[in-house]
């Protein structure tokens, strides 16, 4: 095991790997940027240290201020948490390059499943299905061929990257020009490559998800699934696990083939596989994600599986000791991504001061949260302020024990999402668990939603 990890990232994630790393006795390092200078990661690391100002250009993105920080402190790994620098394999390289483990997967899996379309070429290969896509676009022109071809509606993605951004929805032919051209506008400027793709639209499809774990000596398992059809514009705002309405024989289908085709590309580490699930029950893949996700408590709580300190021991090139019989999936977990933003102004991001905060506690409720009263929301990076999750024996209870944890939560200064959380809860689609990925766009006026 590490001696020491400098942790690349700030805000919750941070703190959880701090917490992973000392129950395993690993000391930690936190590299903050000006703007985080007092923020709890940064008091309850063993060491710390800047690596720049506010802007994450200039610090969680910068790669040589990380590699300095490093070296300095003489780490023997980093672990880049998730968004940032996690999905960047010229960052792995170049802690390989200066002797620094990176905690991810190798850099040649990074490019493979980076590049959606190569991606969608090696899943296939891997025996998973598919929708119905194209290679890259860069032209109106390829891109009206290919539609016609595939035939609306269909869905544009970015070859290079995710999150949700260059993602567009085209119904009909007279809108294509013009979302095209919009949609590789977006993802010139995100990732500096104008690729696109197309896919077939599926309407009425669930997103779920299959977490994958590898070790370095060919052995993986899948833990279970993840349901994340709760989003806006392609952003998870909740998500929950097992699926609800998943049939077993296609829950143990669909994570037996996700493990298959993680282990053909040589993957290492933690992993998740995205599908869509139509309502015949039909899946298709859509990405993979080679990093932790922000929802990853879900599937601890239902496996029993501390998925940082998987990390950790895969990283320092131990082999896996869990087995596929091993993982069994035991009552109902629901995350609430509770974000500094205003439903009521279209989600738009707010910053200013944490003048109350009480978490909510009790059986069955986990707060991952950075914040503490008089803690100053910084205008600089992603607006996630707080993750609430809940478990319970089964979903009913789930939704009842979210329901109290929400009504719980104090956290006043700036407004939140806890209000639009409540709202879902006593959404009769959701309880049912009748939900899609546009879901919240077809039913925008229960929440008071701009679309």
């Amino acid at each position: 095991m590490f001696n020491k990890v400098l942790i690349a990232n700030r805000g919750e994630i941070a703190l959880r790997i701090i917490r992973a790393c000392r129950e395993l006795g690993v000391k930690t390092v936190v590299a903050y940027s000006e703007a985080d200078r007092e923020s709890l990661p940064v008091r309850m690391a063993d060491e710390r240290i800047c690596i720049g100002p506010g802007p994450s250009s200039k610090s969680y993105l910068h790669i040589p201020n990380l590699i300095s920080a490093a070296l300095l402190t003489n780490s023997d790994a980093i672990h880049p948490g998730y968004g940032f620098l996690s999905e960047n394999p010229s960052f792995a390289e170049v802690c390989a390059d200066c002797g620094v483990v990176f905690i991810g997967p190798p850099p040649a899996a990074m490019v493979q499943m980076g590049d959606k379309v190569q991606a969608r070429e090696a899943m296939a290969r891997a025996g998973l299905p598919m929708l119905p896509g194209t290679d890259v676009l860069r032209s109106v022109g390829e891109g009206e061929e290919a539609a016609a071809r595939i035939g609306f509606p269909l869905m544009l993605k970015a070859a290079a990257g995710g999150g949700g951004r260059g993602i567009r929805l085209v119904r009909r032919p007279e809108e294509f020009t013009h979302v095209f051209t919009t949609a590789q506008s977006e993802v010139r400027e995100a990732f500096h490559d104008d690729g696109l793709y197309v896919e077939k639209y599926l309407g009425r499809a669930q997103h779920v998800e299959v977490q994958v774990l590898c070790d370095n000596f060919g052995n993986g398992v899948y833990l279970g699934e993840r349901n994340c059809s709760v989003q806006r514009r392609h952003q998870k705002l909740a998500e929950e696990s097992p699926s609800p309405g998943l049939a077993e024989a296609l829950r143990q289908e669909m994570g037996q083939r996700a493990i298959q085709a993680a282990l053909a590309i040589g993957y290492r580490g933690v992993g998740t596989l995205e599908f869509l699930v139509d309502e015949e029950g039909h899946y298709y893949f859509m990405e993979m994600n080679t990093r932790l996700q922000v929802e990853h408590p879900v599937t601890e709580l239902v496996t029993g599986v501390d998925l940082v300190q998987a990390q950790l021991r895969v990283a320092a090139g131990e082999p896996m000791e869990l087995r596929q019989e091993d993982i069994t999936l035991r009552g109902h977990a629901i995350e609430f991504r509770i974000t500094a933003e205003d439903p009521a102004l279209d989600f738009r991001p707010q910053t200013g001061t944490i003048e109350e905060y009480l978490p909510p506690s009790g059986p069955g409720v986990r707060v991952d949260s950075h914040l503490y009263r008089g803690y100053e929301v910084p205008p600089h990076y992603d607006s996630l302020l707080a993750k609430l999750i809940v478990w319970a024996p089964t979903r009913e209870q789930a939704i009842a024990r979210g329901r109290r944890a929400l009504h719980e939560f104090v956290l006043e200064g700036v407004p939140t999402t806890i209000p639009f959380h409540l709202r879902l809860l006593e959404n009769d689609y959701f309880i049912r668990g009748e939900t899609y990925t546009n879901f919240l766009a077809e039913h925008s006026a229960e929440f008071a939603l701009k679309v």
